[in-house]
């Protein structure tokens, strides 16, 4: 896959997000719990997911599956559904665009660590650029976080 293809697909998941949480928000106020909405998004992706790799693999997939959980192999859903559970409180309750700065400011900071840690011995000048487009998007973040509509 190119680069205009995957910013292409980078943005429609971000405008997607938007809508998910959306309707996400509209299924909690219509439950008597968040749960709901999470185990209703929860299921459809275990079904799709399931589905296609039963489709593309056959039983074998499933067998894989079944041998590659291990304990540690269960935190990035553990975090995925922390993230949905933030975001969709984050809608409820401050709105979309206030949640949205702050989860993008915090994945910027946590992406400019795991980059920096992971690179092991990169120049203080490379850093520049990116600390101050951090710096700034964390400002905008503060300033979108502070409006009072």
């Amino acid at each position: 896959m190119n680069s205009s293809l995957t910013l292409a697909f980078l943005v429609a998941a971000g405008i997607g997000l938007v809508i998910q949480n959306t309707l996400m928000v509209r299924i909690t106020q219509s439950s008597s719990t968040i749960l709901i909405a999470m185990l209703l998004n929860s299921l459809v992706g275990i079904v799709l997911f399931v589905s296609i790799l039963l489709v593309k693999y056959g039983l074998a997939g499933a067998s894989e599956l079944v041998s590659a959980v291990k304990w540690w192999t269960l935190i990035p859903g553990l975090l995925g559904s922390f993230f949905v559970f933030a975001s969709i409180s984050g809608y409820q309750y401050v709105g979309a665009a206030t949640t949205i700065a702050v989860l993008v400011a915090s994945q910027l900071i946590g992406g400019l660590v795991m980059d920096i840690v992971k690179s092991q011995g990169i120049p203080w000048r490379a850093l520049v650029g990116p600390v101050c487009g951090a710096i700034l998007l964390v400002v905008g973040a503060w300033l979108v976080a502070r409006r009072q509509f």
